[in-house]
């Protein structure tokens, strides 16, 4: 079978994203499994990010029908615009509806969920306001603006998967077009740049979520074909028969060093890791071949 697909699973060090809010509390995204209790960063909230700091969006347009959706017409399509790659819904007139030719699983912790609460405020700002207006911040906080708030802060281990369908990319059935296989190749190499040097902004903070660990590459199959066997338990990458016999059928893994994970040296030795850098570098000499030969 052709190899028509692009597949990879990572683990990265990386923050939760927030859910729903109870007034000036701020909880994360959890997801109950394995009967605990885990955080997590959900796939649409994942796939914002990297479509984002990919470049993939920066042609994005908007229009509106009830809700926001994206701009879709005869001479705006998939093929010639970029961020109609991860799938779209247009109810303007005809209704168009294009599945995404990229995947993601949640982000998920690899250990289960432990409270930590933030608290904070706004007291240098309330302070100004109250100095420049003649009132007492002690005394008058709410007429100071003084705004007490607080969440859960968590910061972990997480795996998450990504596919790509290269058949798909860049084609619109809707509207018979295509996109050359140039802009193709770029297209997804830009989806790997943006997971190999993957940066959040969560809370005000910048997140490093580069990848730590990756196992992945072409795949004659359309899933997340490691999603099942990359497990980190206390810190260490469970180095399972399954993982290593998926490995061993033509793809490739990379890891960064450094005590990341405890068991680097393990790791490195019986699954032939490169580094990171390296493994993206490879990854994306193959996505060129497969489009441009």
């Amino acid at each position: 079978m052709k190899k028509n697909a692009l597949t990879l699973t990572a683990v990265a060090n990386m923050t939760s994203n927030y859910s729903e809010g109870l007034g000036n509390i701020a909880s994360v995204q959890k997801v109950f499994k394995n009967r605990k209790i885990y955080s997590m960063r959900s796939r649409e909230s994942l796939k914002n990010a990297i479509m984002v700091q990919s470049g993939m969006y920066d042609d994005l347009q908007t229009s509106k029908d009830g809700a926001a959706q994206k701009k879709v017409e005869e001479n705006l399509n998939a093929a010639n615009c970029r961020s109609l790659e991860g799938g779209y819904m247009s109810t303007q007139g005809t209704t168009y509806v294009r599945k995404s030719s990229v995947y993601f699983t949640d982000a998920i912790s690899a250990e289960h969920f432990v409270n930590e609460t933030r608290f904070h405020n706004n007291l240098y700002l309330a302070s100004n306001y109250a100095k420049a207006n003649g009132i007492s911040v002690q005394e008058n906080g709410g007429g100071a603006g003084l705004m007490p708030y607080q969440y859960e802060y968590e910061k972990s281990l997480k795996v998450y998967s990504m596919t790509i369908d290269l058949e798909m990319v860049g084609k619109d059935a809707n509207f018979q077009a295509e996109a050359d296989q140039q802009e193709k190749a770029a297209r997804v190499c830009a989806l790997l740049d943006a997971v190999e040097n993957l940066s959040l902004t969560v809370k005000g903070n910048l997140d490093n979520a580069e990848p730590i660990f990756v196992v992945g590459g072409l795949s004659d199959r359309k899933t997340h074909y490691f999603e099942n066997v990359v497990q980190v338990h206390e810190g260490k990458l469970v180095l399972s028969s399954d993982l290593k016999e998926k490995l061993s059928k033509g793809f490739h893994a990379g890891l960064m060093k450094g005590n990341l994970l405890e068991n680097d040296d393990e790791i490195e030795a019986e699954l032939g890791t490169t580094s990171v850098c390296m493994f993206f570098d490879n990854l994306r000499k193959e996505v060129s071949e497969y489009y441009l030969g």
